[in-house]
């Protein structure tokens, strides 16, 4: 029997025994729980307007009369957020905002008449999304044009030198403490024999990048090299391989072996082209790199310090920016210099704070857009277009994945507690009205709605995790833990072929079929090749991005909790070793399969007594779990309910502890009244079979350089039909024995492979009319309009991150029945 999900733990009273605690006395100043808000009239289609953003170039004037909020609009719907109703922001354009859009209208004209350079790169349907600063006026401003207020922070320089951070809740571990195991190790060692531990070999942005005194950019953000490099660190010390250290190796001595004298690093050699963006993953790369080989930081904290000192210099001039990338993202950068104030101050602490103080007073304003007033509740496409490209800074998807932490960062060293209640409205409403259940956002470069024929990117996945896993160990709200396991378990490897040598650049929830489509009326600005696994379908970005998403997943899997605590934060099969503030060495196995399995198994050594800490996921209950040590069952107290943690005292020397949960299918209504079938952290797909053929990588990647014979691009069909509307009374999970109460079995490797997942669902369906509409399934029929068209029949679920052909959102039907919904 299915369940509705509430969105909420129960808050029960903890019941302490000698040996299991709640965890109140854990930072006890955190504010309460994040609640998912109430969305009950979210719609991402129109009803008279139907199928709009489907129409050709003949529907100009239908378009027109939509965007401007005509009675026809589903802008003028409601969608309730905690009982207040929110209105379309039509009303709020002003005769400047009109302007910006005109002026943007022209220029994508100029554009579209003019020869691009690369082939295979697109213009888009409205607005622009692309990252080249040359062909992206519009976007590419040094001070982005937005609504009032947006950018109206002050700087004013921080005259105390000391001043001590806010710590974390719970404290990340260094670089090396955690390796993966079970299904995990086997998943990082794929990325390793696959894409992400080969292009330093062949992939010319990466071995033939300019910053390596090569000829090789995609973009003058020069972003390549240092993407690529932020996700090999933790791949390379995660796994302790030797060959990727190599790589790490190699390509910092050269970037340090050639930073400029003035200390900028990088390949611009012309000061006008300088910009700070491309410095911001670098710097992440480098301090990852700096905690898991203390050599390595002798050579790297003066040459970051050289660059601080340059980029300072900058900031106080108000020179630091010439496009919104790295306003946008100023975070990222604010995350190293806070982890060079608390690790190698060097008396640099003055210079450490104004340069954050600097960079938050000329980065966007997060804080100011997360507030009901000024953040893009509805679906953009029926918002006016002199708003949308005003926030383009905002509402650009991987930036969106990026900012949501940005209240956080700022939190640590401002110490203004409004950040905090900013951020989690921030995280709530951007997963409420433009997210996907498989725990990403939807914008296909810019956000949407909720349609689940929109597109998400990889690095949109990517960068989430990194947010939501940051945020978990600064504020400790369990629902972003919650989250972060939803994106890794789903977002993330559907959107990656199985030996994780292809990949796409975005995914649409509903989706059965990979292939060139014609996009020009469907996405707001990716081209026909971006839902097909390749090279570099599309653009390049994630390919060089996406290798940061298990690892550094794997680094946030334990954390401190206080001077004598270890906690399992993220869960998944993986080993701890480190040494608490406190003195005691910790080491801790888990053998786990979970999410395919709820059963985790802690084999624990310790110097000494310390306080152990487990997760409870919020789809769990209090009811939903047991604990045994060492083969006795222990009476687990409430779940903390701000942070999920349990917690268990343990001795001097060996312990076994097993966790076991218990999940069970809840159903997750979506906008358009539909439905999408989760079964703990995994979302479950129908199954519409596959079909898969090779292609060179240059037919739709347009690479032209050599590749190995590992690489290709793909073309994907189903091969069973896609248009069913399902009965959720009716589902029913099934597993295989071995996997469902056992724990560190041998899972198939690849895990998220067609059929390799050891679970399913199961369901009465029937088929409906669903019209195909620009190549792919059209926006799911409205109620009313889900008639069966064939008899019930069962259909088979399987998990989301193992079928890269799959439908994830349905249209319900109530067999026994003459009526639908």
């Amino acid at each position: 029997m299915a369940v509705q999900r509430s969105g909420s733990r129960d808050e029960g009273t903890p019941s302490a025994t000698s040996t299991v605690q709640d965890l109140s006395n854990v930072n006890s100043s955190s504010i309460g729980i994040d609640v998912m808000p109430t969305v009950d009239a979210v719609h991402y289609e129109r009803q008279d307007c139907k199928s709009l953003f489907f129409s050709t170039k003949s529907d100009q004037s239908v378009k027109a009369k939509c965007a401007s909020g005509g009675e026809t609009l589903h802008g003028l719907e409601t969608a309730r957020l905690g009982g207040r109703l929110r209105r379309s922001r039509f009303d709020k354009s002003s005769a400047v905002q009109c302007l910006v859009g005109i002026l943007c209208f022209l220029t994508l004209v100029h554009w579209h008449l003019t020869p691009f350079s690369l082939d295979r790169l697109w213009l888009p349907r409205v607005g622009s999304g692309y990252k080249d600063a040359s062909k992206d006026q519009c976007t590419s401003l040094s001070k982005p044009p937005v609504p009032s207020g947006r950018n109206s922070k002050q700087h004013t320089m921080n005259s105390t030198a000391n001043v001590t951070l806010v710590p974390f809740t719970f404290q990340p571990l260094p670089l090396g403490s955690i390796q993966p195991r079970g299904w995990l190790a086997s998943e990082m060692n794929l990325m390793a024999d696959g894409l992400a531990g080969h292009e330093h070999d062949f992939y010319d942005i990466v071995s033939n990048s300019t910053w390596l005194g090569g000829e090789s950019e995609y973009s003058p953000l020069n972003e390549g090299l240092p993407y690529w490099f932020n996700g090999l660190v933790p791949l390379a010390y995660g796994l302790d391989d030797s060959r990727l250290k190599g790589q790490v190796g190699q390509v910092i001595d050269y970037v340090l072996a050639n930073q400029q004298s003035d200390g900028w690093l990088g390949p611009e050699t012309d000061l006008s082209s300088r910009d700070l963006w491309g410095r911001f993953p670098l710097f992440l790369g480098m301090i990852q790199l700096a905690e898991a080989d203390s050599g390595m930081a002798t050579q790297l904290i003066p040459a970051m310090y050289r660059y601080v000192n340059l980029m300072h210099s900058y900031l106080q001039q108000g020179e630091a920016f010439g496009q919104i990338w790295g306003q946008a993202r100023y975070a990222d950068m604010i995350i190293s210099l806070q982890w060079l104030y608390e690790n190698y101050p060097q008396g640099n602490e003055a210079t450490l704070l104004d340069s954050m103080q600097l960079l938050q007073s000329q980065g966007l304003d997060w804080a100011s857009y997360f507030t009901e007033q000024n953040y893009l509740f509805n679906d953009l496409d029926t918002i006016d277009i002199a708003i949308t490209t005003a926030d383009f800074g905002f509402v650009h998807a991987v930036n969106s994945g990026q900012g949501l932490k940005t209240g956080a960062v700022d939190y640590r060293f401002t110490s203004n507690a409004t950040l905090l209640q900013t951020t989690r409205d921030g995280v709530n409403w951007t997963f409420s009205y433009h997210g996907a259940a498989s725990g990403t956002i939807l914008g296909d470069e810019r956000e949407s709605g909720l349609a689940p024929t929109r597109g998400s990117e990889l690095c949109t996945a990517v960068e989430t995790m990194f947010s939501l896993s940051y945020l978990y160990q600064m504020m400790g709200d369990g629902s972003f833990a919650d989250r972060c396991e939803l994106a890794a378990f789903n977002a993330l490897p559907v959107m990656l072929t199985p030996d994780n040598w292809a990949h796409q650049y975005i995914a649409e929830p509903n989706q059965p079929w990979s292939r060139p489509i014609d996009s020009s009326g469907l996405f707001w600005n990716v081209g026909s090749y971006g839902t097909t696994y390749g090279l570099q379908p599309n653009y390049p970005c994630c390919t060089v991005n996406h290798p940061q998403g298990y690892p550094k997943f794997l680094s946030a899997s334990f954390v401190q909790v206080g001077q004598s605590g270890l906690a399992h934060a993220l869960l998944s099969p993986a080993r701890v070793s480190t040494t608490l503030p406190n003195g005691v060495g910790v080491t801790v196995i888990c053998d786990t399969d979970y999410p395919f399995a709820g059963v985790l198994q802690y084999t624990i050594n310790a110097t000494d007594a310390f306080t152990f800490f487990m997760r409870i996921p919020q789809w769990s209950t209090s009811e939903a779990f047991t604990i045994s040590m060492n083969g006795q069952a222990v009476q687990a107290a409430t779940p903390d309910p701000h942070s999920g943690m349990i917690s268990v005292s343990l001795q001097q020397g060996a312990s076994a502890l097993v966790l076991t949960l218990q999940p069970s299918i809840y159903v997750e209504n979506r906008a358009n009244s539909t439905v999408s079938i989760h079964h703990g952290s995994l979302l479950y797909a129908l199954d519409v079979g596959e079909t898969m053929q090779a292609l060179e990588v240059s037919q739709q990647s347009g690479y032209g350089g050599p590749v190995p014979a590992q690489a290709h691009d793909y073309i994907m069909n189903s091969t069973l039909p896609w248009n069913f509307a399902i009965d959720p009374s009716t589902l029913t999970f099934h597993t295989n024995s071995s996997n469902s109460t056992s724990s560190g079995s041998d899972l198939p490797s690849p895990i998220w492979a067609p059929g390799a997942p050891p679970s399913w669902i199961t369901a009465q369906a029937c088929q409906i009319d669903w019209p195909i509409v620009h190549d792919v399934p059209a926006p799911v029929p409205l109620p009313g309009n889900r008639t069966c068209i064939a008899g019930a029949q069962e259909v088979i679920l399987r998990p989301y991150g193992s079928l890269k052909l799959h439908m994830a959102e349905f249209p319900t039907v109530v067999f026994n029945s003459t009526s639908t919904r």
